[in-house]
């Protein structure tokens, strides 16, 4: 791997955000020779990272990373040259008003769609949406959620009361979910005006009914580029796929080694393909994921290519035999070329890849401090 190379135009990006600062891998379309640059934010607990590629200008565009400062707490930093410079935004994630809570962390940075240049959203903990209109520069919190009728009765996950996914739905001007923990999936048809809960036929087997209106844990949602209504989430009581933007969700756990895992990756080229890493418990069921590790110690994403009807085992080169690793919600992403990469990171610093949806894999990173977060994009 080549230390200090910046990334180039057309390169394949793989933003690794880690407890103790950022990474930024590249390669060129064959991701065989890979460059690096890092630690940005060196000591920082960086929860995520985005790449946007829309716009044009000096402040269009760019790196976004949710970075958690010991002292100087939750900031957007932003940076329009490839991670040569950064930049905070000037007015950050912070709730207002009569609002006496407290922004504790930023989970996850969202670019908007094409038709929207300049709009990200982020959400953070205890569990919220903001939206900026200005490239990062400035944040707005959208007060409708905060304020949902339910908001009174949300409770945390091991990790907290967050937001933690967003998708914005790129067919439909207005329309997005959220992913919060430990309460459930909302949807929105009005750009965040209203908001509904969806999460029917998703199970809570930690609570007394199994199948509340909310109080679900998701651990990661998304929709996939090629169908409109198709949605996908990992969560905490299994696997489910939704194909009436999130209405109604069926269970496609059966032939996984667990219902438990934290990641989820989705093929851009077919719909119809996902990834998933099966994890075990280690003091009960119902306990979090930090007390847990890839199932049966054998380190096997598994992949299906019916939606979920369907399961095989990928594991052509990866740990088989006494492997103890985990991976959290934000360690799984693809790239946009045909076949597919897919990238998985570890708390104990690995990074897995595959070059062909994974049927074959490979290390390319060891040794990096605790992973929170892998994501990728196509420099433009």
């Amino acid at each position: 791997m080549h230390v200090g190379q910046s990334p180039k135009q057309g390169d394949v990006l793989l933003l690794v955000g880690t407890r103790k600062g950022a990474f930024i891998l590249s390669s060129d379309h064959q991701r065989k020779d890979w460059a690096i640059t890092g630690p940005h934010h060196a000591g920082s607990d960086i929860f995520h990272m985005a790449y946007d590629g829309r716009g044009s200008g000096s402040d269009s565009g760019g790196i976004f990373a949710a970075e958690n400062h010991i002292v100087w707490g939750p900031q957007v930093q932003i940076s329009h040259d490839l991670g040569q410079s950064w930049r905070s935004a000037s007015r950050q994630p912070r709730f207002s008003g009569e609002d006496t809570a407290t922004v504790d962390r930023i989970w996850h940075i969202e670019p908007a769609g094409g038709s929207q240049p300049g709009v990200l959203y982020a959400g953070v903990q205890p569990a919220a949406l903001f939206k900026s209109q200005d490239s990062g520069g400035t944040w707005d919190e959208i007060t409708a959620l905060s304020k949902h009728a339910t908001r009174e009765s949300w409770q945390p996950g091991l990790g907290g009361l967050c937001l933690h996914s967003i998708i914005v739905d790129r067919y439909q001007a207005g329309r997005m979910w959220v992913g919060i923990s430990a309460v459930g999936v909302f949807g929105t048809n009005d750009g965040g005006e209203t908001w509904q809960t969806m999460n029917q036929g998703v199970r809570a087997d930690f609570l007394p009914d199994r199948f509340p209106e909310f109080g679900q844990c998701p651990h990661k949602v998304l929709a996939t580029p090629g169908s409109r209504d198709l949605l996908y989430q990992q969560n905490h009581c299994g696997v489910y796929r939704s194909r009436s933007g999130g209405e109604i969700w069926q269970d496609i756990t059966q032939g996984l080694p667990s219902r438990f895992g934290f990641v989820l990756g989705l093929d851009p080229s077919d719909p119809e393909t996902l990834f998933v890493l099966p994890e075990d418990q280690v003091l009960g069921q119902d306990v979090g994921g930090s007390l847990r590790y890839v199932s049966d110690g054998k380190f096997r994403v598994c992949r299906s290519r019916n939606g979920g009807g369907d399961w095989e085992a990928l594991t052509n080169g990866l740990p088989q035999e006494n492997c103890y690793l985990h991976a959290l919600r934000e360690g799984m992403d693809t790239d946009d070329l045909d076949p597919c990469g897919i990238y998985v990171g570890t708390t104990t610093g690995q990074i897995f890849y595959s070059r062909d949806r994974g049927d074959h894999w490979e290390l390319l990173a060891d040794q990096l401090p605790p992973i929170n977060s892998v994501d990728c994009g196509l420099v433009e």
